[in-house]
C-alpha cells in the first residue's frame, strides 16, 4: 500500500485530471444510456460547469466523440429546472466559443453544431435572450473568426420568435419583435470585413420580412467595397444566395454600383499615373478584372437557377435610368447573360436600343445649348463596349461571344442603306446608325486583335455576309474585311481555305462587292502564293463568263494585281506577246521583290486584258481607266500598256492627214436587235493615252534632271502619239457637225434608233473635244496659236452642248438624252482656272487673252469645276484621271477654292453685270456656287482635313501648310463674305442679287459650324481683318435680320435658317420666337376683322409678303424643336423620379435634385405658349401654315399634359409639391391659350370652307371634291381638341391629388362636337318648310293619277 502510495505521488497532474475527466465521461455515458434520467441529474449537480466545459473541451479537441456526451449532458439538465438551464446556456456559450475557435476539426464542429440547433428550441426564452445577445456582442467585438457557430444564430431567432413575451430592457415584447429588435441592432452595428460573408450567408436561415431584407442587403452591398477584392466573389455569391428571399433588383443595383465605382477609381488613377503626385496605386488592374469576370460568372450561374433573377436584370436596365446602369461592368453583364437562350433576344433589344438612343441623344444635346447647359453629357456606350473588349483578355471568355453577336447585329441592323456609287445626304453621314454600325465594326476588329480563338469565326462570319447580301450594301463588312487584313495580315495565313471557299462565289456578286472585295485582301495576296494562285483562276474563269459583272469583276481585279505587284526589270515588246500559264508563275515570300516572278505574272495578266478590248463599252472603259492607276504605281508596265492602246487607236483614227474626220465614229457603235449601243468608248481611250502620256513627259523630265538616259521605245512611241493627236486637233478644228453626221434639227432622243445614234454621236464628239482641249492646253507651252486651236475645238464642243440642252428641254416627257459627265480631270480642271484667273506673269498674258476673251470658255471651266464638285459630293468620286485618288482630290480641291475665292472678291457679280451683258450665267455668281458646294462637300467628305483646307486658302500659306487655328481662319473668311452680303443688302431692292444673297447665306450657314460656340473674345485684329467669334456672327444676323426689309422669300428663307441654328447653339430660341410671333400677327391682321392689331417690327425681314408661308413655317418648325427638347426633357425627369427611393417616412425630399430642369421647362413653355398666343390669333392663310399650326398646337397640349403627368407621378411617390411656377402656366394656358384655340378652329373650319366652295366652282363638270381630301384638312381639328380635352382630364387628376385646384383657370370651352349658328339653323329651316310644301304638292297630283305602287314581297 505504501508502494502504491508513493507511485501515486509521482504521477503529474495533468494525468490525474485526464483519469478524473474519463471516469466523468464514462459516468456520464453510463448513466444517459439508461432509461431514467434521475441519476444522470444527480450527477451532472454534482459537477461544476467549468468541469463540464473543459470535458467537453477535452473530447471535442482529441475528437473522442464530443454528440454523445452532449446529447448525456443536455438529457439530464432538464429545461424545467433553473441550475439545468443555466448549465445549457453555460454550454452553448463554450460550445460557440469553442466552434469559433478553429481548434476543431470540420466533422467534429459540424457535429457540436448540430446538436446544438436540436436543442436549441427547448431553451427558455431569457436564455434565447442571452445566446443572441452574445452573437451581438461577438459581432460588434469582431470575435467571429471562422463564422462556423453562426448557424446556430438562425434557430436561435426562430425559437425567440415562437415565444408570446419575455423581458426585453424595462419592457416586455413579443418574440417576434424581439427578434426584429436584434437584427436591427445586428444591422445597424459596425461589421468587422472579415466577418461579412459570415454574417451574409447566416442571413439566407434567417426569416426576414421585405423591410429587414431590403435592410440586410443594403448593409452587406455598402460593406461590399470595403471588403479585399479577393473577397468580392464569395461576398456576391452569397448575395445572389440571399436574393432568393426577394430584394433582386437592390442586389443587382447594388453590385453593379460598386464595381461602377471601382472602375471609375481605377479610370482615375491611370489618368494621374504622370503626375507629381507619387501615390501607389490602390487598385491592381489585373487583379479587378478577374474578380469582375468570376463575379459576372456567379451572377449568370444564379440565373441559370434563378430566371427571376434575370428578368429583373433585364428590368432593371429597361426602366430605369440607363445613366446610373450603364458601365462596363453592367455591359459584360448582359453579354453573358445573352448566351443564355432565354435572355438573348431581350439582352440585344435592349443593348441595340440603348446604342443608338445614346447616340440620338448626344447628337440631340450637342444641337442645344439650352440641353448642355442643364443634362450632363450622358455615359458614351461606345467606349464602354471597346472598354470591354480589352477587358476581356483577363479571362472574360464567357463576354467574348456576346461582343461578337452584337458587333454583327449592329452592323447588320444598322449599315448603310445606299448602294455604293449611289448619292449620300448629310443625313446618313455621321447619323447615329452609322455611328452604331461603326462601333460594331471597331468592337469586331478590336475582338479579332485580342482574341484567337474567336478569329475564324468573325472572318468567316464577315465574307458571308459579304456573299450573301449581295442585293443590300456590304461596304461596311468589306472595310471592316480591310481593316483586318491591314492589321494583322500574318493571322490570316490559315484562313485561306476560306478566302479559297470565297472566291467561287464571285461570280455572282455585284462589280462593286468583287471590287472591294479584292481590294481589302490586296495585302494579303502579295504573301499568300495560294491565295493569290487561287484568285487569279477564279478570275480567268470569269474573263469568259456570260454576265456582264463577273467580266467587269475579272477586269477590275486583274488591273487591281498590275498595281500591287511591282516589276523592277523592264519590259522588252517581244516579251509581251508571249503567252504565260500560271504554272510559271512563283512568288518568293521571303525576298522583298522577286521581279522575274512579278515580271511573268504581269505579262501573263496583260494578256489576258487584251482580250477586253472586244467586249462591251463598260468593260473597255473600266481597262482605259485603270491603265493609268497601273501605270502609275508599276512604271516598268508603260511600254506594253501605251503600245496596247495606241493598236486600239490606230482601230478608229484615219491616217489620212486630209480626211474629215479624224475619227471612224462608226466603227465606236454597235446594232443590238432594235437599240444602237456603243461599242469603243473612244473618248475614254484617248483620255487614257493622254493620261499614260502625261505620266510619262514628267518621268522622262525627272531622269533627264537627274542626268539619265530616256527608252529610244519609249520616245518613239511618244512621238507617234503626240502625232496622231496633232493631226486629230487639227482636223477636229475644222470639223462641222456635219462631218460627224450630226445636225441640230436631228433627233437627239433615246426612244428611237437614230436617236439613240446621234445622240452616241454627240457623246463621243463632245468627249474626244475635251481630251483634246486637256492635251494642247499642257502641250502649248503658252503658244497663241494652240490657244486658238483650243477655242476651235471648244466651239465644235459648245455647239453640241447647246443641241443637247434645246433636245433634252423639249424632250423631258418623251425619253430624253441622260446627263452628259465631263471627262476633264480635276488636276487639269485646276490648272486651267489657275491660269485663266491668277497668272499673272507677262510672257503669258499675249497668249492666255486669247482664251480670257472667250467668256462662253471662262463660263465652261467654272461649269465643269461645278460638275466634279457635285459629283464628289455625292458620290465621293469623280470621273477622270485620279478622280479615285483621295490626296490628289484635296488638293485640287484647295487649289480651285484659293483661285475662285480670288475671282469673286476681286470682280463682284454687280461688278461684271454692269458690263456687257452676255447670255450664260454670270462667270462670278458660278464661282460662288461652286464654293457653297465646296465648302459643304469638304465638311461631309474631309472633316479631319479642314484645318489643312482653310490654312491652304491663303496665298502665304502655300507651300508649307501646318496647323492653324480653325475658329480664326473661318472667322477670316466669315468676315470676307459678310461684307459681299452687306454691300448685297445696301445696294438696293432694284440691284438686289436674289441668288447671290442666297449663295452667300449657305457659305455662312456652312462656316459657323467651324466656330467655337463657348469662344466669349472681344473682337480682335489679325493680319488687319477683324476675326469674329461665334457670337459676334450671332449678333451680325440678328442685325440684318432686324435691319433688312426686302420682300425676297429665298433670301428671307436662308436668314433665318441660319438665325435659328445659331442661335439654338448659344442659347433658348423661345424669346425670339415671341418676337417674330407678334410680328408676323401684326402683318397679317387679326382672325377677328374688327380688331385692329398694332404693328410690332422687331424684324424687318418680315413683312407681308415674307411672314407666310416663309417665316411662319420656319417659326413652327423651330417651335416643334423646342418642344421636342421639353419632351426629352421630361422624359429624363420621368426616369430620373422612377429611380429615385421613396422616403421611408412618408414625407417629402428636403431637396429636390429635379428643380432647375423643372424650373428650366416651365419657363420654355411659358415663353414659347405667349408665342403661339399671337400666332393663333393671325388671319393665317389656308394651306401648309394653318395645318402646321393646328399640329404644333395639338404638340403643346401633349406635352402640357406629359408635364402634367410628370407633377402627378410626383405627388404620388410624395417626392414633392406642386411649384407656384406650374400654377402660373396652368392659368396662362387657361387664359392665353385655349380660348384662342377653339376661335381659331372656328376660323380654321370658315376658311376651309370657303377654299372647298371655290374649288367647287371652279370645276367645270360640277364634280364634288374627294371625301379623302376633305377628311385629310381637318383631321388636325378634332386632334387638338382631343389634345384639349386629355390635358383638362390629368389637370382634374393632379388638382385631386395635390389639393391645388387648377382648374379654376381652365374654363371649360361648349365648342366640342359640333356648335349651333342660329342664323344658319334659321335659313335652313325655312328652305326645309318651302320644299315640303312642294312636296305635298306633287305627291297629292301623283295620288290622283296613279294607282299605289304594290309592296315587294321580302325574299
Amino acid at each position: 500500500m505504501e508502494y502504491r502510495m508513493l507511485k501515486l505521488r509521482f504521477i503529474p497532474p495533468e494525468a490525474v485530471q485526464g483519469i478524473f475527466y474519463t471516469s466523468m465521461d464514462q459516468k456520464i455515458l453510463s448513466l444517459s444510456a439508461e432509461k431514467k434520467t434521475d441519476g444522470l441529474q444527480c450527477y451532472l449537480q454534482t459537477l461544476k460547469d467549468s468541469q463540464l466545459v473543459n470535458l467537453i473541451t477535452d473530447h471535442a479537441v482529441n475528437g473522442k466523440e464530443p454528440g454523445a456526451l452532449l446529447r448525456g449532458i443536455f438529457k439530464g439538465s432538464p429545461c424545467s429546472e433553473e441550475a439545468a438551464v443555466r448549465r445549457r446556456v453555460a454550454v452553448y456559450k463554450h460550445c460557440i466559443e469553442l466552434v469559433e475557435s478553429g481548434d476543431l476539426q470540420r466533422e467534429v464542429a459540424a457535429e457540436i453544431v448540430g446538436l446544438l440547433m436540436l436543442e436549441v428550441h427547448q431553451l427558455p426564452a431569457p436564455s434565447l435572450l442571452e445566446l443572441a445577445n452574445l452573437y451581438l456582442d461577438a459581432v460588434k467585438a469582431g470575435n467571429l473568426s471562422s463564422g462556423k457557430s453562426l448557424e446556430l444564430f438562425p434557430n436561435v431567432l426562430k425559437a425567440l420568435s415562437s415565444k408570446e413575451t419575455l423581458v426585453y430592457g424595462n419592457g416586455e415584447l413579443t418574440g417576434e419583435e424581439c427578434k426584429k429588435q436584434i437584427i436591427n441592432s445586428l444591422c445597424s452595428s459596425r461589421w468587422d470585413p472579415k466577418c461579412v460573408i459570415f454574417l451574409t450567408s447566416m442571413f439566407r436561415d434567417v426569416l426576414l420580412s421585405s423591410e429587414e431584407l431590403q435592410f440586410v442587403a443594403e448593409k452587406v452591398l455598402r460593406l461590399l467595397s470595403k471588403v479585399d477584392l479577393q473577397e468580392m466573389p464569395p461576398l456576391v455569391y452569397q448575395l445572389l444566395l440571399l436574393s432568393a428571399k426577394g430584394s433582386k433588383k437592390n442586389i443587382l443595383e447594388g453590385v453593379i454600383s460598386v464595381f461602377k465605382d471601382l472602375d471609375h477609381q481605377l479610370m482615375m488613377e491611370e489618368k494621374n499615373e504622370d503626375s507629381l503626385d507619387l501615390i501607389d496605386s490602390t487598385l491592381p488592374k489585373d487583379q479587378l478584372r478577374q474578380v469582375e469576370g468570376t463575379i459576372i460568372l456567379h451572377i449568370v450561374f444564379a440565373i441559370k437557377f434563378d430566371q427571376d433573377l434575370g428578368r429583373e436584370l433585364v428590368k432593371t436596365g429597361q426602366q430605369g435610368d440607363t445613366s446610373k446602369f450603364l458601365c462596363p461592368f453592367s455591359v459584360a453583364l448582359l453579354l453573358s447573360v445573352s448566351r443564355i437562350q432565354r435572355f438573348e433576344k431581350q439582352v440585344f433589344d435592349f443593348l441595340k436600343s440603348t446604342i443608338v438612343k445614346g447616340f440620338k441623344d448626344t447628337q440631340f444635346q450637342q444641337g442645344s445649348k439650352f440641353l448642355r447647359d442643364l443634362v450632363p453629357q450622358p455615359p458614351c456606350v461606345s467606349s464602354m463596349l471597346l472598354e470591354i473588349v480589352k477587358n476581356s483578355v483577363f479571362g472574360w471568355d464567357h463576354v467574348t461571344q456576346g461582343l461578337v453577336e452584337l458587333g454583327f447585329l449592329l452592323m447588320d441592323s444598322y449599315g448603310p442603306k445606299v448602294v455604293p456609287g449611289g448619292k449620300l445626304s448629310e443625313a446618313s453621314v455621321g447619323s447615329p446608325s452609322q455611328q452604331a454600325s461603326q462601333l460594331g465594326s471597331k468592337m469586331l476588329l478590336e475582338t479579332f486583335k485580342v482574341h484567337e480563338p474567336i478569329r475564324s469565326v468573325i472572318l468567316e462570319q464577315v465574307l458571308n455576309r459579304v456573299i450573301t447580301k449581295a442585293t443590300s450594301p456590304t461596304s461596311h463588312f468589306i472595310d471592316l474585311l480591310s481593316e483586318i487584313v491591314l492589321a494583322t495580315p500574318l493571322l490570316l495565313q490559315n484562313s485561306s481555305s476560306k478566302l479559297t471557299e470565297t472566291f467561287d462565289h464571285l461570280f455572282h456578286l455585284p462589280f462593286s462587292t468583287v471590287q472591294g472585295l479584292l481590294k481589302a485582301l490586296q495585302p494579303l495576296l502579295k504573301i499568300n502564293v495560294s491565295v493569290r494562285d487561287n484568285i487569279i483562276l477564279v478570275l480567268r474563269k470569269a474573263m469568259f463568263s456570260s454576265q456582264l459583272d463577273a467580266r467587269k469583276s475579272a477586269v477590275a481585279g486583274f488591273l487591281l494585281l498590275l498595281k500591287n505587284f511591282k516589276v523592277l526589270g523592264s519590259l522588252s515588246s517581244s516579251q509581251c506577246s508571249q503567252a504565260i500559264g500560271a504554272s510559271q508563275v512563283l512568288v518568293d515570300v521571303h525576298t522583298r521583290y522577286n521581279s522575274a516572278a512579278n515580271e511573268a505574272f504581269c505579262l501573263e495578266i496583260l494578256g489576258c486584258l487584251r482580250r477586253c478590248l472586244s467586249q462591251q463599252e463598260d468593260i473597255r472603259r473600266i481597262l482605259y481607266e485603270g491603265f493609268y492607276d497601273v501605270i502609275r504605281r508599276n512604271s516598268q508596265l508603260a511600254r506594253p500598256i501605251m503600245h496596247t492602246l495606241v493598236a486600239q487607236l490606230k482601230r478608229y483614227y484615219e491616217p489620212e492627214a486630209d480626211l474629215l474626220p479624224p475619227l471612224k465614229l462608226e466603227k465606236c457603235i454597235t446594232a443590238q436587235k432594235e437599240q444602237i449601243i456603243l461599242q469603243e468608248p473612244l473618248a475614254h481611250l484617248l483620255s487614257s493615252i493622254h493620261s499614260c502620256l502625261s505620266w510619262y513627259k514628267q518621268s522622262s523630265s525627272l531622269l533627264q534632271e537627274r542626268g539619265m538616259d530616256d527608252d529610244e521605245d519609249y520616245m518613239a512611241c511618244q512621238q507617234e502619239i503626240d502625232e496622231i493627236l496633232e493631226s486629230i486637233t487639227r482636223r477636229m478644228t475644222k470639223c462641222d457637225l456635219e462631218e460627224f453626221e450630226l445636225d441640230k434639227s436631228a433627233d437627239f432622243s433615246l426612244s428611237s434608233g437614230v436617236g439613240m445614234k446621234n445622240y452616241n454621236y454627240a457623246i463621243l464628239v463632245m468627249g474626244v473635244c475635251e481630251v483634246l482641249m486637256e492635251y494642247n492646253f499642257y502641250t502649248a507651252g503658252f503658244s497663241k496659236s494652240k490657244f486658238e486651236d483650243i477655242l476651235g475645238i471648244f466651239k465644235c464642243y459648245g455647239k453640241l452642248v447647246d443641241i443637247l440642252k434645246e433636245k433634252s428641254a423639249k424632250g423631258r416627257s418623251s425619253g430624253g438624252s441622260k446627263a452628259y459627265r465631263s471627262l476633264l480631270s480635276i488636276g487639269f480642271v485646276s490648272t486651267l482656272l489657275t491660269a485663266l484667273f491668277r497668272d499673272n506673269m507677262k510672257v503669258h498674258e499675249e497668249s492666255l487673252s486669247v482664251l480670257r476673251s472667250n467668256l462662253d470658255f471662262m463660263r465652261y471651266a467654272v461649269s465643269i469645276a461645278l460638275q466634279k464638285i457635285q459629283q464628289l459630293k455625292e458620290t465621293g468620286v469623280t470621273e477622270g484621271p485620279d478622280g479615285q485618288n483621295c490626296e490628289k482630290m484635296f488638293h485640287s480641291i484647295c487649289e480651285i477654292t484659293r483661285v475662285l475665292m480670288w475671282r469673286y472678291t476681286s470682280i463682284p457679280c454687280a461688278a461684271e453685270e454692269s458690263g456687257k451683258k452676255e447670255k450664260g450665267k454670270n462667270i462670278s455668281l458660278l464661282c460662288l456656287e461652286c464654293l457653297v458646294q465646296i465648302f459643304y462637300t469638304i465638311q461631309l467628305h474631309h472633316q479631319p482635313k479642314i484645318s489643312q483646307f482653310l490654312a491652304a486658302l491663303d496665298d502665304e500659306d502655300e507651300g508649307e501648310v501646318g496647323a492653324v487655328n480653325v475658329s480664326e481662319k473661318t472667322s477670316s473668311l466669315i468676315t470676307q463674305f459678310q461684307k459681299s452680303l452687306t454691300n448685297q443688302l445696301s445696294s438696293g431692292e432694284d440691284e438686289f442679287n436674289s441668288k447671290e444673297a442666297v449663295l452667300l447665306v449657305s457659305i455662312l450657314s456652312t462656316f459657323h459650324r467651324f466656330l467655337d460656340t463657348s469662344s466669349q473674345q472681344v473682337r480682335v485684329y489679325t493680319m488687319n481683318i477683324y476675326c469674329f467669334n461665334f457670337v459676334q456672327m450671332l449678333s451680325w444676323t440678328v442685325k440684318v435680320c432686324k435691319d433688312t426689309e426686302l420682300e425676297d422669300v429665298q433670301f428671307c428663307k436662308g436668314i433665318m435658317t441660319l438665325l435659328f441654328s445659331m442661335h439654338s447653339l448659344f442659347k433658348s430660341p423661345v424669346s425670339l420666337l415671341r418676337e417674330l410671333s407678334q410680328d408676323i400677327h401684326g402683318h397679317l391682321g387679326d382672325i377677328d376683322q374688327d380688331i385692329e392689331v398694332e404693328k410690332q417690327s422687331h424684324f424687318r425681314i418680315v413683312n407681308v409678303k415674307t411672314a407666310a408661308p416663309t417665316v411662319t413655317l420656319l417659326v413652327l418648325g423651330q417651335a416643334a424643336k423646342v418642344l421636342d427638347e421639353v419632351d426629352w426633357l421630361i422624359t429624363k425627369l420621368k426616369t430620373q423620379l422612377g429611380s429615385e427611393k421613396l422616403p421611408v417616412d412618408g414625407g417629402t425630399q428636403a431637396t429636390n435634385p429635379r428643380e432647375p430642369v423643372e424650373k428650366a421647362i416651365i419657363l420654355q413653355l411659358g415663353t414659347l405658349l405667349t408665342a403661339c398666343h399671337e400666332l393663333v390669333q393671325t388671319a393665317l392663310p389656308a394651306g401648309s401654315c394653318m395645318d402646321t399650326l393646328l399640329k404644333e398646337l395639338t404638340k403643346m397640349y401633349t406635352v402640357l399634359t406629359a408635364l402634367v403627368k410628370y407633377y402627378l407621378q410626383v405627388c404620388t411617390n410624395h417626392a414633392g409639391k406642386i411649384p407656384s411656377r406650374l400654377e402660373k402656366l396652368v392659368k396662362l394656358s387657361g387664359s392665353h391659350l385655349t380660348p384662342q384655340c377653339y376661335a381659331f378652329i372656328t376660323y380654321a373650319q370658315s376658311i376651309q370652307i370657303e377654299s372647298i366652295s371655290g374649288e367647287k366652282k371652279k370645276k367645270e363638270d360640277g364634280a364634288v371634291i374627294s371625301t379623302a381630301k376633305v377628311l385629310r384638312d381637318t383631321k388636325p381639328i378634332p386632334n387638338l381638341i382631343f389634345a384639349i380635352e386629355k390635358y383638362e382630364e390629368i389637370l382634374i387628376k393632379l388638382s385631386k391629388k395635390s389639393k391645388v385646384n387648377l382648374m379654376q383657370y381652365m374654363k371649360l370651352s361648349t365648342s366640342r362636337d359640333f356648335r349651333i349658328n342660329a342664323a344658319s339653323l334659321d335659313e335652313a329651316l325655312q328652305e326645309k318648310g318651302s320644299d315640303e310644301e312642294n312636296n305635298e304638292q306633287s305627291v297629292s297630283e301623283q295620288s290622283e293619277s296613279q294607282e299605289p305602287k304594290r309592296k315587294r314581297r321580302r325574299k
